[in-house]
Order: C-alpha cells, then structure tokens, then sequence
C-alpha cells in the first residue's frame, strides 16, 4: 500500500473519515465512555455472555457414529471452536462464502496506526462470541428472554429510515481475461480468435464432459451469443464444424497444475487473496463495524440455470462499473472506481434500503443483483425478526381467513371465487404465488399461474398437481380438498384448452391486494412461513419424549423434513452420496467386527474366571497382550455396550441420510421456520443445537438474535 495514496487505504483508515467519525464510530459491542451498564442495550451488557454459556450447549457433543462432514460449516462447533478459541474468525454469511482468514477491521486499525484506537472496540455482531454463546446446553431455569428475527433477499420498499450514516469500499471485480493462446479448430483447421472471442470458446470448452454440453438449447444459446462475438465475417459459421478439444486439453492440463501446488503455496495465495479483498469485507452502518455479504461481483460465463431453461448457455458478459450504482451515506467518500478510465453508472444516498450496491442481471435484464450487508448484520436480524413476527400475527386473524375464504367457495362472483380457492390452495399446500412469465423465461409456474393442464381432477375429491415450480423444481402431489374446492377447480378448467389459466380473473397483485384487506401486512409468501412454523412447532411439541439425544434429534430431522416436504424443497442427490454411504457401511462393518471380537474376549475371559484359573492370562492376541492391560469381564461389558450403542447411531445416521438424500432441510431453517423455535426446543429438551447438523456455524450466526429467547416460546 503507497503511503503518499489515500485512495488505496481502508475507508477506515483514510484520515478524512478518522477525523470526521472519531467521535461517532463505536464498534459494535462498545459504548461511549461514561455510559452506565443499566443504559446499554442488553445485548451488550457484560452478563449476557455469561447467561449465554449457560444457556445452549453444543460444545460437548461431537456427532458420531461416521457422521460425514465434508466443509467447515458442517464440523461440529466443538471441533471448529478449538480452533476459533485460539484465533478468533469472522462471523458467516449464509449465502456467500466464508474466509477462514479473515481478521477483524480493528486489528488491521491498530497495527496501522501502531496502537488501539479508542473506538477500536472488538464488535459482537457475527464473531466468535457470538457462535461461544451458543455452545453451552439450555437449563430452562436459566434462560433469558428476548426477541429479535431474519433477513430479505431485496430491498425493502416501505419507505422506512434503515441508517443515518453508511461508509463502505464498493464491490470487488473477477480479474480480466487472461488469452491462454490455444488455438480451436474449425472443420480441422486451427482458427485465430482474439481475447474477447476466446474467453467465450474457452467457456463452452471447460464444458465438455458436462450434460450442458449435450443439449440442444445450450448449444443453441451459446453459438447464437458466440457469433455475435466473432462477428459476421468471421469463418465460423457452424456449430457442428467446431472442435473445441485442443482448448479443453489445455484446460485439463491447467487443473493438473494446480492440483501440484503444495498446501504452503495454495495458503499463501488464499491470504494474498483475502488481504486484497479485506477492504471490501466491512462496512460501517451508523458508525458501527458489520461485515459485507456478497460483495464480490459474479465473473462472465454460461448461463445454466436450473432445469430445462430456455436461457441456458446464453453468455453471462462481464459486469463493468458502468454497470453498477453505488449507495452510500452522503457524506461518505464514493468507493475509488478499480478499473482506470471507468465509472459508476451512478451514485445514490438512498437511506430508505439497506443494499450497498446494484446492477441489472445480465440474463435477465429486468432482475436486478443486489449486494447486502451479511446475513449476520443487525440489519439482517432485525428484518428476520420483523418477518416472522408478521407470520406469528397470522395466526391471530387465520381463523376468519379461512371461514372468509371458505363462504366464498360458492360466491356467484367468480373473481371473488377464484381468490377463494386460490388462497385455500396457499394455504392448505404451501404453493407460491406465482408470476406471469415472459416466452424467453423458465415456464415456472405458481398457484395464480396454474394452466389447466397442471391440475387433474380426480373424482371424488382430489386434485393431482404436476408442475415446475421455483427453480424449475417439479411439484407432483395428489391431495384430497374440500368437495367445493374440487368443485371449483373442475368449473374453472372447463372449456379451457391447454396453455389455459386456471385462474383467469386473478394474479398475484390481486391476490395480495385483497390479502391486505383481511390482515396489515398480508401477502402470500406469509402464508408459507406461517404454516412452516408452525408445522414444525407443532410437531416439535407433540412428539418430543423423553429419549437420548440422539432419539430427540431424529423428532427434530423428521419435523424438518415434514416442514420441506410442504415446501416441495428438493434437491438432486448428491454426487458424494454413494461414497459416503459406503463408508457408513464400512463404519458400521467396523464396529460389528468390534463387537464380535468384544463377545469373543468376554466370554474367553468368563471361562477363565469360572475355571479359576491360578494364572491370569492377558487377554486378546499375543500382540495386544503387549499393548493392552487386562480386561475384567464388567471393562469388556461396558466397552461392549459402548460399540453397539455406536453400531445402533451410525446405522440410524445411514438411514436418516438415505432417507434425506432428496429433501433439502437448509432451505427452509435459513427461510421459513421461525429459528426460536428451533432454540426453544434445544433449551427445553436440552439437546446441542449443532447434533446433526440441526444449526450449522452460517445459521447460528445468521440467528445470533434468537439464541436469548425463553424456553417456553411458542410460535
């Protein structure tokens, strides 16, 4: 870093920003001097610590049995916290990637400046205090009660002051192309490409043993946005004429590179990485130090997407500052644009958002990519917290809902019937809204989308549903409704032809407009957090027992699993499943063989003793004899219970993950269930809240606000 540039400092450090916030930067955690204890906020009093320790326990339990964990983020907290205790990491972000090398803003302040600032004060928000007060089990005499929730995917739009003051660095762009220079061949002819035309081959190349590759819309996409790179004249002018071997050649070779670089030197360019990128990892927020979500800008490519779009293999082009608009407190210096002879496409001060920076998908143009503060921001918190108070207020007018919706089955007004049957649909099977789709979008549909040849009616009362919902993810389900609901449906397809809408007379701004009318606040997407909830609240709170930890968190993974299954949150299997199903299986084959040896030396060593023979023999093998004392029969017996108490956990582990292979449990924890529920049900039942994985590292430190609720809570 030059000392004579002030624009290639930290906005931290730059002296402007020193002198104009020293008086109001707090980090978070700190409070001004003279403050008393009582005027903190109690998050920040000096005995919530201590409460917390005593409150959720996860520390001891380590998940045996062959528990597979793949990433960081899937160790038990315990393992991880050896390491955190020893240097203290940054907190996560649920939907972008962690750097277990990154160090907090204030230490990089004080060794800069060659001494601790005295705003410098270590921030609570999102750091290892906050994961260590999860890490202690519940007494339900000893908790304490609080309230607090989760955050959005896009800016709120009501209008509200989100900050007064907001300092940030911008985002970090993909480095620029690099030409490799080799040469593709067209109708076996090597071809001259320049760097812009190359990226783009070199892009389709890496994707040969990939089903992409295969597919006719791919490929389609792909030549189509290719050929506007080459240009008219260009030589290539068929797809079937192209050979992209030599490129992929090289690219195999390049992987193989970097699979021979040492641990030494693949650390050494993660730390050059991470200190490049330091910078943009933090923001102030009113003075107070939080961490940056998503900050780094997505690098071109092809376009995949999910299912059997119809945009797939469409060019991702590079994002240029040009394309991005920056917000930012006014009085902040604007982050320095990294590209020379390049600029923001513009500059806001909106205070009304919470995202710090925008552009327009380059896919679909009329999406817009957002960068937010990470999920563990008090921001964030606070947006979860009003999001699943809003579902909680449900329940408090749902019963009028459905007796309102329920009259209205037989209204002669058909859009007054259509928005019955439509929110019963919401209601009842958890659907989406649904959007009106452009021709070149994914034909996705919703419940107001629904076209007649996505609902089969089966007599005497069941409706069969097939369709592709969000993410192209199908939805197939055969559910039993009212007699009138199923009564409805068949009026409404009648004399429809395929491509026909259901619901004809209704969309979802009609939907949710009337929605709005019958609760402040109203809209369908309540509909499905609400009845999350409170399915795995309800289930939660019927089911639970008195059991082992273990018994306790499979009610807990089945709940989770009930709550998905609503939810239609599915996954593909994953490509790791088969082999770590066998190494369960060579577990459990391991500890069988235990066993049976165990059974061996028990009862050789019961026949001795009954023998009372003069000389006592050491059991096992004449090589264990020399490296294992002897073993009395109540020593085998209780080493014996200990194996097939291991041998019974792993093969319930094994089930459970054959039998969760396609449902995707995250989703819904991070979206739709209400996490104090979750805690409450930890501290009642005093279960580790990290057993088998029930909240990760990302979500306990996305949930830090809920950690504090009281036992008894209910959703």
């Amino acid at each position: 870093m030059s000392d004579d540039s002030d624009d290639e400092k930290p906005i931290a450090l730059r002296m402007k920003v020193c002198e104009r916030k020293s008086k109001g930067i707090v980090r978070k955690g700190a409070m001004p001097d003279g403050d008393s204890e009582d005027e903190r906020p109690i998050a920040l009093r000096k005995n919530v610590h201590e409460r917390k320790l005593k409150m959720i326990n996860t520390g001891g339990a380590k998940a045996d049995g062959g528990h597979d964990q793949d990433s960081d983020d899937e160790k038990p907290l315990a393992v991880r916290l050896a390491i955190n205790n020893a240097a203290p990491k940054n907190g996560g972000n649920v939907s972008d990637d962690d750097s277990e090398d990154d160090q907090p803003l204030t230490a990089r302040i004080s060794r800069a400046t060659g001494g601790a600032s005295k705003n410098s004060v270590k921030r609570t928000g999102g750091r290892s205090d906050q994961t260590v007060s999860a890490l202690n089990k519940a007494r339900p005499s000893e908790a304490s009660s609080s309230v607090e929730s989760e955050p959005k995917d896009e800016p709120e739009d009501d209008g509200r002051k989100k900050w007064s003051t907001l300092v940030h660095n911008g985002v970090v762009f993909p480095p620029p192309y690099k030409p490799h220079g080799v040469k593709m061949l067209y109708n076996g002819q090597p071809v001259d490409l320049t760097p812009e035309q190359e990226e783009v081959a070199t892009m389709f190349a890496v994707m040969k043993d990939t089903e992409y590759a295969s597919k006719e819309t791919f490929i389609n996409n792909f030549f189509s946005d290719w050929r506007k790179t080459l240009g008219k004249t260009h030589i290539i002018t068929k797809f079937e004429l192209c050979d992209f071997t030599p490129i992929y050649e090289w690219h195999l070779q390049e992987k193989e590179k970097k699979n021979q670089i040492t641990s030494e030197e693949k650390k050494a360019l993660r730390d050059e990485k991470s200190k490049q990128e330091e910078k943009f990892k933090w923001a102030f927020v009113d003075g107070v130090e939080e961490k940056v979500g998503n900050f780094r800008v997505e690098p071109p490519g092809l376009f995949r997407g999910r299912g059997e779009h119809p945009k797939m293999g469409r060019l991702k082009r590079r994002i240029r500052p040009s394309d991005i608009t920056i917000n930012i407190g006014e009085e902040a210096p604007v982050p320095v644009c990294p590209i020379p002879e390049e600029s923001w496409k513009a500059v806001k001060h909106d205070n009304s958002v919470t995202w710090l920076a925008c552009w327009n998908d380059p896919i679909n143009e009329k999406d817009i990519k957002y960068v937010f503060l990470a999920a563990s921001s008090s921001l964030k918190g606070q947006s979860d917290k009003e999001k699943y108070e809003k579902a909680r207020k449900l329940k408090d007018y749902i019963h009028s809902i459905r007796a309102n919706y329920t009259k209205d089955f037989r209204s002669k007004d058909q859009r007054k019937k259509q928005i019955a049957v439509a929110t019963y649909l919401i209601d009842k099977l958890a659907l989406r809204a649904g959007n009106e789709k452009d021709e070149d979008e994914a034909d996705t549909v919703g419940c107001c989308t629904l076209k007649v040849e996505n609902v089969t009616c089966l007599p005497p009362n069941k409706l069969q549903f097939d369709f592709l919902g969000k993410d192209s993810i199908r939805y197939y389900n055969t559910v039993e409704v009212e007699l009138a609901v199923y009564e409805a449906i068949k009026e409404f397809c009648a004399g429809k032809k395929k491509g026909g809408h259901v619901f004809d007379k209704l969309d979802t701004t009609k939907l949710n407009a009337h929605l709005k009318d019958l609760m402040p606040g109203l809209t369908a997407k309540v509909f499905r957090t609400y009845n999350a909830s409170i399915t795995l609240d309800t289930i939660l709170n019927k089911e639970t027992t008195d059991g082992t930890v273990d018994e306790k968190a499979k009610v807990y993974q089945r709940a989770n699993k009930e709550v998905a299954i609503i939810c239609n949150h599915q996954r593909a299997v994953p490509k790791s499943h088969d082999s770590q199903m066998n190494k369960l299986n060579e577990k459990i084959d391991e500890l069988t063989a235990q066993r049976d040896q165990l059974n061996v030396e028990l009862e050789k060593t019961n026949k001795l003793l009954s023998k009372k023979a003069k000389k006592r023999k050491l059991v096992g093998s004449d090589g264990d004899a020399k490296r294992r004392r002897k073993l009395t029969p109540e020593m085998l017996q209780k080493k014996l219970s200990q194996v097939e108490t291991r041998i019974v956990e792993t093969d319930n582990h094994k089930n459970n993950k054959e039998d969760l292979k396609t449902v995707a449990l995250g989703t819904s924890k991070i979206n739709y269930l209400d996490p104090r529920i979750t805690v409450a049900w930890c501290k009642t039942h005093e279960v580790p809240i990290d057993r088998d994985k029930i909240f990760t590292k990302t979500i306990l430190e996305k949930f830090a606000w809920a950690m504090d609720v009281d036992p008894d809570f209910r959703f």
